[in-house]
């Protein structure tokens, strides 16, 4: 597929759940700076929107953190906040919303994979924040942020939002034939600190374990074992 700025922004726009106004604007948000260098174009690359995006992102992230947890102290409320707005974790919300298929790159960053380099769909991603914030409003950026926070944040914090069961879905797929699939096996505890146990199985056989506070956070850790298991250390 031929990038240029005739890139399909409707199909983008599906998967943001939001429809813009001045597409101008979201043009800008997936402008990379070795696009615009290139092309000599007179529109912005996307750096200063992603400065603003940056500052409307921890607003957000700051106010929901604030009101979910009110017994939490500062220093932990950072920590949390850091977590969570942090360039790992962006990137995995990036590629949530095929972010870098969008990308408008310049040759030399397109032919050395910048279309999945982590720094730079991060950065899109506070574009893409920006845009929204300066096309409809805070009310529009704010119901865009919360589609990629956890409902309980404190319980994904030990996961550090690495995205185990999206990597070792990429592992078990170059393989058609094999099959993934989460099996709940137990449910205990009061209703207010339940305890999950999840199974991860491959073709039926069991390939992992994972206990958590949710049943997302038990396939994460799930999927974790199981990538342990498959020699995959880095997991």
């Amino acid at each position: 597929m031929e990038h240029t700025e005739y890139v399909n922004l409707g199909q983008f726009e599906t998967y943001i759940r939001y429809y813009f106004h001045d597409k101008h604007l979201l043009l800008e948000a997936l402008s990379h700076s070795s696009y615009t260098n290139e092309k000599r174009k007179s529109r912005n690359s996307n750096e200063r929107l992603e400065f603003l995006g940056d500052s409307v992102l921890s607003i957000v992230v700051s106010e929901f953190l604030f009101h979910k947890y009110p017994n939490l102290p500062e220093g932990e409320l950072t920590k949390l906040r850091a977590s969570m707005v942090c360039e790992k974790a962006l990137h995995v919300f990036a590629q949530e919303i095929h972010l870098g298929e969008f990308l408008l790159l310049g040759k030399g960053e397109e032919h050395t994979g910048g279309r999945e380099r982590s720094s730079i769909l991060a950065d899109a991603f506070e574009a893409v924040i920006a845009a929204i914030f300066l096309d409809g409003g805070m009310d529009a950026a704010k119901r865009h942020i919360l589609r990629f926070i956890p409902e309980n944040p404190e319980e994904e914090k030990p996961i550090g939002f690495r995205d185990y069961k999206t990597q070792l879905q990429e592992i078990i797929q170059k393989n058609p034939e094999e099959k993934v699939e989460y099996v709940l096996v137990d449910e205990s505890g009061p209703d207010h600190d339940k305890a999950f146990q999840v199974e991860v199985c491959l073709n039926s056989n069991v390939i992992g374990k994972g206990v958590g506070h949710s049943k997302k956070v038990a396939e994460q850790l799930a999927a974790k074992e199981a990538l342990l298991l498959m020699g995959y250390d880095q997991a």
